[in-house]
């Protein structure tokens, strides 16, 4: 996903390189986009912890309710870099705006919902819409923005609204489940389409990329359906096991597919993923750490999410407020993660944030079925997500670090399709041991186990590959 940088008329005047002060209308625009995010970001978390009422209304089974968090990511995962690469070349504003509605009708019809079906085809359309916002929503602030202070400032208000949504979605989710039922909280993302989508038109300048390339067709449809063959693949075969013809097929289709991604990349001359960026050390080991930290995260959230209301029996008013402390501690975190970084490095940082966070994870192993297990699990996870949100942060930095200018576009988009996937895999990889295991407990601490040793593994991998010589094409 090339990302221009070229400043036009439209280009708010109050973003100067060397002012990062913001005009009136640049914070509208900012606005705009980052109330767009902030959407997204609550429709990560709202639902989590309505997923047990949820189920009793539609007559879901714990096993299943998995595919209410991965219909949604699986879908925004799947399309994101095809999305991407058509708001770059067809006008991201269009396709801002249509993902926009795409999304506030999806959440009306996930609201309305009358059985699994409708509720599952609702979340994959928001999925769908997700994925049209999250890609030509950055690229509209990074063109809007130019580089400099302006754009670091946009930036991290971006950054600080992503991590707030995640928390305020945790804590609404809990309030709403309990005051008015778990449509509530699909309805609260109809509401918040209906209230940005009006005032983008007029804020938003059209914005593509200038040479006009042709859209890598062949590399967009091995990605998207290689994508979606192995997530169906690994969903379903935690339901029903890796015997199924349709697993086995799904499978093999994927990772078939995935590989001709590869080697279709590797012949186009406009290609969605550049291969040559993924062989600098920072790209390739940063990535491999975002992948991790995103993955297993949102599977410990899940698991936890069963845990406390299902064996510690709390409400999801409850639920939303432990995972409140979370979210308060990360953004402390945020506010202090600038200052870790510049005295110790990205690198450093991205390794100990890992190391950190799968310390904390294997903490929770000490969670039983007495009520004072709800104190460690406030803690350890608070913690934990702290250690997440450095990591989230520094292997962005990691990534985009010593590429030229012309290519941060492209690295931008491999660190937002690296948030994205990882959101996707992590639930159906492991979660579904939680949800499909006859005892709950012994099937949550299974999970944070596993959870725990391949973040551990991955901080050891990270540290190794970010610690070779540097050349000079990886020197930040």
């Amino acid at each position: 996903m090339a990302i221009d940088t070229t400043t036009s008329p439209t280009t708010p005047t109050g973003a100067q390189l060397d002012d990062p002060r913001l005009s009136a209308r640049d914070k509208l625009v900012l606005f705009v986009l980052c109330a767009a995010q902030f959407m997204v970001a609550l429709d990560f978390s709202v639902l989590n912890v309505a997923l047990p009422e949820l189920g009793t209304d539609l007559g879901m089974s714990r096993s299943a309710l998995q595919w209410a968090v991965t219909a949604f990511a699986l879908s925004s995962g799947g399309f994101l870099l095809l999305f991407g690469r058509v708001g770059d070349l067809y006008g991201r504003r269009k396709l801002f705006l249509t993902g926009l509605a795409l999304f506030g009708g999806a959440s009306l019809l996930a609201t309305l919902a009358w059985d699994p079906a409708s509720f599952l085809a609702g979340r994959a359309l928001q999925g769908l819409g997700a994925a049209a916002i999250v890609p030509t929503g950055m690229s509209l602030l990074t063109t809007t923005f130019p580089e400099g202070p302006a754009r670091d400032r946009a930036l991290g208000i971006s950054g600080t609204l992503l991590s707030l949504g995640f928390t305020v979605g945790m804590v609404a989710g809990g309030v709403l489940t309990d005051a008015l039922g778990w449509r509530s909280t699909m309805a609260l993302l109809s509401v918040f389409a209906l209230i940005v989508l009006p005032l983008a038109p007029g804020l938003l300048p059209e914005s593509r990329t200038p040479q006009r390339p042709r859209l890598d067709v062949p590399g967009a449809v091995t990605v998207t359906t290689g994508l979606l063959s192995l997530i169906y693949a690994l969903s379903t075969a935690a339901d029903h096991g890796f015997g199924r013809a349709d697993v086995i097929t799904a499978l093999i289709a994927g990772v078939a597919l995935l590989s001709a991604f590869a080697v279709v990349e590797s012949r186009s001359q406009a290609p969605l993923v550049s291969l040559p960026m993924l062989r600098r050390r920072t790209v390739a080991w940063g990535n491999v750490g975002g992948l991790v930290t995103f993955s297993m995260m949102s599977t410990v959230v899940f698991v936890l999410t069963l845990y406390l209301q299902e064996i510690l029996h709390l409400s999801a008013f409850q639920t939303g407020l432990v995972f409140g402390v979370q979210g308060v501690l990360s953004a402390v975190a945020g506010s202090y993660a600038a200052k870790v970084i510049g005295r110790f490095g990205a690198r450093r940082t991205l390794v100990g944030s890992l190391a950190g966070q799968g310390a904390l994870i294997a903490a929770l192993l000490g969670l039983n079925a007495h009520t004072w297990s709800v104190w460690l699990a406030t803690a350890a996870v608070s913690l934990a997500s702290m250690c997440h949100l450095g990591a989230i942060i520094s292997y962005g930095l990691t990534v985009t670090s010593g590429v030229p200018d012309e290519e941060q576009g492209l690295a931008t988009g491999l660190v937002t399709s690296t948030q994205q996937v990882g959101i996707t895999v992590g639930i159906p990889l492991l979660g579904v041991l939680a949800t499909t295991s006859g005892d709950l407990l012994a099937g949550v601490h299974t999970v944070l186990a596993l959870d725990a040793a391949i973040v551990l593994a991955a901080a050891v991998l990270v540290g190794l590959g970010l610690r070779v010589r540097r050349t000079a094409q990886d020197t930040p």
